[in-house]
């Protein structure tokens, strides 16, 4: 008897492999926080799909912080660098070692921090390299090429106070080496989103803003060429 109902446990997991979950076993689950609690508000996270356990946060006004442990702790990893504002951070998905983080918190608004241009990681955050774009001061978002760690693009606010020509949306093919700008609209018009296609990565989609911030708080300049724009062909310019 004791053999039949050992047989039937280590039957019953496989037989369950191919059926859904009863809601009922998660429906009490809820969010909570899990840091790290020493930062600042963010809109730049990310985690490493083949590494579940490892997440980076990039705080508006915080540096970077790193958990290899699913959140239970957090460390901060780019205390070395020359500004503590990040804009955005990505993660190569077929190199997960190589982190690319954009400074400048990517947010107009009365109150916000200005960065230092792009930086770059090879050793998962041990270390790091400015590779660019020190003028742009504000970064909204960067992305990786879903198989070529080398191919960026950066949405660049640019200047938050004044007008001038960092804006729009930059692209590297030699992972920052050199920059280019693939879409530029006026000295008002930045980037603050940009995204692949997930099909297809000849395929972006740029969202641009075209706003100035006054010296004052609430008071602001907004324009007519802010809007969604597409690159069928990569970011290429024509």
């Amino acid at each position: 008897m004791l053999k039949r109902l050992f047989v039937l446990f280590l039957l019953t997991p496989l037989a369950t492999l191919g059926q859904s979950i009863d809601p009922s076993f998660y429906k009490e689950l809820q969010y909570r926080s899990i840091g790290p609690f020493r930062a600042s508000r963010t809109v730049g996270a990310v985690g490493v799909p083949t590494q579940p356990n490892v997440f980076y946060m990039g705080v508006n006004n915080g540096g970077v912080w790193k958990t290899d442990d699913y959140g239970r702790t957090w460390n901060p990893i780019f205390d070395s660098a020359p500004t503590g504002s990040v804009g955005d951070i990505a993660v190569s998905p077929t190199s997960p070692n190589i982190i690319y983080v954009g400074t400048g918190e990517g947010l107009h608004r009365p109150d916000l921090g200005v960065g230092d241009g792009m930086f770059k990681s090879t050793d998962g955050g041990k270390t790091w390299l400015q590779i660019g774009l020190t003028d742009v001061q504000q970064v909204g978002r960067v992305i990786v090429h879903p198989t070529n760690p080398e191919v960026v693009i950066v949405a660049a606010l640019g200047h938050p106070y004044g007008a001038n020509e960092t804006r729009g949306v930059f692209r590297t093919k030699d992972g920052g080496k050199t920059w280019e700008k693939v879409l530029y609209i006026n000295h008002n018009t930045g980037a603050i989103q940009v995204e692949f296609d997930p099909t297809n990565p000849q395929i972006i989609f740029a969202d641009m803003w075209e706003h100035l911030d006054g010296p004052w708080e609430n008071a602001s300049f907004s324009g007519p060429n802010s809007g969604l724009y597409k690159s069928t062909d990569g970011g290429n310019l024509e």
